[in-house]
């Protein structure tokens, strides 16, 4: 639908990352230079914001700050998980939000988020096409899982990944200092997809990482992973590293921090069952079976918020992807995604394109098989020929009193 002329509206959903704000500050930036957007809006906590009519003006927002958003982590609009309802069981959401687009003129719609927040855009434009509400929809994503089909890999991912491999080194000269062992359990973000965790593989590659790595891609026994640990520490003077994704799951299928502990773990309004604590609970049975000293590390919101560890690519491509998710709108897209593809070559490039976004809706890209070492030892060749690219360059918030000086918006409200 070219050429429509009317006021945009931006969202964030799902888990923040380090470089959300800077897809953020590419959609505003690009957007108040569109002739034909009237006016930017933020809406407050995602889609939430809209049903609940609750906003903020862009446009009267400081162009510097607007900038600084490129170096803050987190999301500055507030974030949601919110799952819509399919419009054919419980159309009330669809029908506000229609009524709330048609009353502000909102014909560009801009959400940025993973798996989730892209079934959500995509429900979302069905619904207005079917209405015959013209609004051109274009999600952004993000996500440090790095998850996302169709493309290469997902803003957010670069930075994350830096932050594990970064840390994992750290720990390493830290956690192997003394005359005496210790066995060392870091647990690391990632539901059903290990590319974070895998990313210790990195710290490895520099000769300061892992031992054993264990990834939601393969079925983990507990058996299996004693005997393992035991045997590295035994060959090590007591010493050893393992690095693990909070979503490893059982052959039958069920979490293991859900499977040890024998009960079901709370439910988070997606409907996903809420990890943490693996690492703890693995660390008790290593002291009961293998004994010694055992400390269980676990990186939780650490990973995804350390913008002081930024790539500077990933912070670069995030603030692109949403000047072209704006650009592609104004161009008179809809019901797309912005999507990363990578050149071949041995110099590292990616073109910026569009796919349809019903293919990324609750769709998960899981590592492939052929990346995973054999016995929990690491990732290949491939996969850190993939990654490090996405790692690379520093790119942090200027300082103030030797402390980040993180965009403040006003945040006035519609």
């Amino acid at each position: 639908m070219k050429n429509l002329v009317g006021a945009c509206m931006f969202g964030q959903s799902g888990g923040p990352t380090s470089v959300i704000n800077s897809s953020a500050a590419g959609v505003f930036i690009e957007a108040l230079a569109q002739k034909n957007i009237t006016k930017v809006y933020g809406a407050a906590n995602g889609i939430q914001g809209i049903l609940n009519e609750n906003f903020y003006d862009i446009g009267k927002e400081d162009e510097k700050e607007l900038y600084l958003l490129k170096n803050t982590p987190s999301s500055a609009l507030g974030s949601v998980r919110y799952k819509l309802k399919s419009a054919d069981v419980d159309d009330t959401d669809y029908k506000r939000i229609l009524e709330v687009f048609k009353k502000y003129n909102v014909r560009y719609f801009f959400y940025n988020g993973g798996n989730d927040s892209m079934d959500t855009c995509n429900k979302i434009s069905k619904y207005l096409l079917k209405s015959g509400y013209e609004c051109n929809i274009i999600g952004v994503p993000k996500t440090i899982d790095n998850d996302l089909y169709g493309t290469d890999h997902c803003p957010g991912y670069g930075s994350a990944a830096k932050y594990v491999a970064t840390t994992m080194m750290e720990l390493f000269l830290d956690a192997t200092v003394y005359d005496k062992g210790q066995i060392t359990i870091v647990e690391i973000m990632g539901r059903n997809a290990g590319w974070l965790t895998a990313a210790s593989a990195l710290a490895s590659y520099k000769g300061l990482g892992p031992d054993l790595i264990y990834l939601p891609e393969q079925a983990f026994d507990i058996e299996k992973f004693l005997i393992q640990v035991k045997n590295v520490a035994d060959a090590n003077q007591g010493k050893c590293i393992v690095a693990l994704s909070e979503g490893i799951k059982t052959a039958d299928g069920k979490y293991v921090v859900e499977a040890i502990a024998d009960s079901s773990a709370a439910k988070d309004s997606f409907g996903h069952t809420q990890l943490g604590g693996v690492a703890a609970t693995l660390a008790g049975h290593v002291k009961e079976k293998i004994g010694g000293k055992v400390r269980a590390i676990e990186f939780s919101l650490m990973q995804r918020c350390g913008a002081h560890l930024a790539s500077k690519v990933d912070v670069e491509e995030a603030f692109e992807a949403g000047r072209v998710a704006v650009r592609s709108a104004c161009e008179g897209n809809t019901d797309k995604m912005v999507v990363f593809i990578r050149k071949p070559g041995k110099e590292y490039e990616i073109s910026y394109e569009l796919m349809d976004i019903e293919l990324a809706a609750n769709t998960e890209k899981k590592i492939p098989d052929n990346w995973i070492l054999p016995d929990n030892k690491g990732l290949s060749q491939e996969f850190i020929d993939y990654a490090l690219p996405l790692i690379q360059g520093d790119c942090k918030a200027p300082l103030e009193d030797g402390l980040p000086r993180f965009a403040k918006l006003r945040k006035v409200k519609v």
